[in-house]
């Protein structure tokens, strides 16, 4: 066995230490047929894959109490709703979700004001119907899918800031 130069050895050995094996194998590399190379596979309805994703549960729990719905909405739609445009800004930047990401989705939709503008609230309450329900995942995508990048990618600050007077051009909800 190797031993550090510095440890005691008996005069009648001889001294050992480490040496490089005379054969190094090569790396890991994927070579089974399930295993993905290069990105992942983007397209409708595949979702947006990103580390620690079920973070966003806690997340949307501790939010429940912050959110306004108006008569006809439900707080469970509008979490899950929020929920997928969180987590697809979270994947942008290829890390788990934050606080900070829920927060631009529900200020992206005018969950965090309390007097936000009618036309959204008439938009929202068609859009977001049912998304709470597993069933309505495709609906939850288009939801996802319709934010643009660029929106994504702003702070969530300048996001509610803007939120009442632009959500259409930042949601990317169109007519």
């Amino acid at each position: 066995m190797a031993a550090p130069r510095f440890a005691p050895v008996p005069p009648a050995e001889p001294v050992r230490y480490y040496e490089s094996p005379d054969f190094v194998p090569a790396g890991w590399e994927p070579g089974r047929p399930g295993e993905i190379e290069g990105r992942q596979p983007a397209g409708e309805r595949l979702g947006y894959q990103g580390p620690d994703q079920g973070y966003i549960i806690t997340l949307a729990n501790r939010a429940r109490t912050r959110i306004r719905v108006s008569a006809g909405e439900d707080i469970d739609d509008a979490l899950r709703g929020c929920s997928l445009i969180a987590l697809r800004r979270a994947s942008l930047f290829g890390r788990a979700p934050s606080v900070h990401d829920l927060n631009l989705a529900l200020s992206l939709w005018g969950y965090l004001s309390d007097s936000p503008p009618a036309d959204q609230v008439a938009v929202r309450k068609e859009l977001f119907v049912g998304v709470g329900n597993v069933h309505h995942y495709k609906e939850g995508r288009a939801i996802a899918d319709m934010v643009p990048e660029s929106t994504l990618r702003m702070s969530p600050e300048t996001v509610a800031s803007q939120s009442s007077t632009n959500w259409r051009s930042l949601t990317g909800y169109a007519q």
